[in-house]
């Protein structure tokens, strides 16, 4: 018996272009009837997804849950309990001129038709399905692309979402570089790629061939700056909650921290407790400590552990891709672990005289997806958000502007463009349509 052909990609696109145009997926009940269908998803195979992500990361069930799949419940919670708000018509003020004809003005949110969204390895699924939520609650058909780095989450993935969603509107590309690149060569009415920038120009060389928008996802060298004075022991402990989360491997992970030479020495000392304290004296053996996606990425981040002295860490094995949480101190400007985004379990103190050579040092840098700091002064708080320019900023507490629905998450710059997660999702996956409705009589 010979197999069933598989649907190319012009197929598939051609194949939800069809639906969208019969104009069901603009129906309010269609919008949350899917959301109910991925929330039930979710919530059914949650230990089908846990056990895909530790495959491939070595993530621990509860980090699972956590940081994936209860954070993409949450954003569908909250997309369901205000979605019909935000899609009501937006009045608009009419100008004195147009006054005495009667006429009103308003916005509508359009969806925008067949959407991409290319998603990482790293938090393979909430990076997918998050945005997907928005693709969703704005009435579009969806094209999927699982990273093909996170293979089990992949193919879980794949395999669970045409159980739960409309397989007329949704659909699921596996695959690498080839798959990637026939996927890019389709006409979609927006792409949304979470990544590196590489990879982004890629995609935003692609999209131009159609005049298709897009939303970069990218990251970067995220700064913390470190205030003297601050209590060390707190800093410390959020601190190296918030970088060695996933072995680091986070797109707003602290990257580098800037802080004062008296204040350093003793920040190291309190990092390397902080880390104790959190995965004990031997994090291979904690259970709630991941591991690197693959050889590839092991490699190039071990050829970075001589970029300063090691306070803590250091010790890694290739054949269980394990590089302990690391902490360096004493590190050069031009030191190689500065030279590119981290992306793993490595912080490394630099020093600087203090705010004003701090805030020049990051602004030398490309404008980075996030910017935290630890500070007591009003007035420096005022000065870094005044002063400097990232896709978001942290003050006192590295990662958690993520999980906050109401704010946008995005980058500037090389850090990405466009944003999403809650009515941010809408306007990313929506066309703003102007209306002006003047009467005849």
């Amino acid at each position: 018996m010979s197999e069933t052909p598989a649907e190319s990609p012009a197929e598939l696109v051609a194949r939800l272009r069809a639906t969208f145009r019969t104009g069901r997926t603009k129906d309010l009940a269609w919008r949350t009837g899917q959301l109910e269908r991925l929330r039930a998803l979710l919530t059914e195979h949650g230990d089908d997804l846990a056990e895909a992500l530790r495959a491939d990361l070595g993530k621990s069930r509860k980090e699972a849950y956590r940081t994936e799949i209860d954070f993409t419940v949450r954003e569908i919670d909250h997309t369901l309990e205000h979605l019909a708000d935000w899609l009501r018509p937006e009045p608009a003020p009419v100008p004195p001129h147009l006054a005495p004809t009667g006429a009103t003005a308003h916005t509508l949110l359009d969806p925008l038709g067949v959407v991409l969204v290319i998603a990482p390895w790293n938090y393979p699924v909430q990076l997918l399905l998050a945005p997907v939520v928005g693709a969703l609650a704005s009435g579009n058909c969806v094209v999927v692309k699982p990273s093909e780095l996170a293979p089990a989450t992949s193919a879980a993935v794949a395999g669970l979402l045409p159980r739960y969603l409309d397989t007329d509107a949704v659909g699921v590309v596996e695959g690498a570089v080839e798959e990637t690149t026939a996927l890019l060569e389709q006409h979609f009415d927006h792409i949304f790629y979470t990544g590196n920038g590489t990879v982004g120009r890629i995609v935003m060389t692609a999209a131009a061939k159609h005049l298709t928008p897009v939303t970069l996802e990218l990251g970067g060298k995220s700064p913390v700056f470190v205030d003297r004075g601050t209590d060390l022991k707190a800093v410390a402990g959020r601190l190296a909650s918030g970088k060695f989360l996933n072995a680091g491997q986070t797109c707003v992970a602290p990257d580098y921290v800037l802080t004062d030479p008296e204040t350093a020495p003793a920040l190291a000392e309190a990092l390397a407790a902080a880390v104790e304290g959190l995965f004990g004296a031997d994090p291979a053996e904690h259970p709630e400590y991941g591991r690197i996606v693959n050889e590839r990425h092991f490699d190039r981040l071990t050829a970075l552990l001589d970029s300063g002295r090691t306070v803590t860490g250091g010790a890694h094995d290739r054949e269980t891709k394990y590089i302990a949480p690391t902490v360096l101190a004493d590190v050069a400007p031009d030191a190689p672990v500065m030279g590119e985004e981290i992306f793993g379990p490595i912080l490394p103190l630099v020093t600087v005289d203090g705010l004003d050579e701090a805030i020049g040092f990051i602004n030398d840098r490309d404008k980075p997806l996030a910017l935290y700091a630890f500070t007591d002064s009003p007035s420096v708080r005022e000065r870094l958000l005044a002063e400097t320019s990232s896709g978001g900023v942290g003050i006192g507490l590295p990662l958690a502007h993520l999980t906050v629905s109401d704010l946008p998450f995005g980058g500037v710059g090389e850090s990405g463009m466009g944003s999403y997660h809650g009515r941010y999702s809408l306007e990313t996956f929506s066309h703003r349509k102007a209306v002006l409705d003047t009467p005849l009589g």
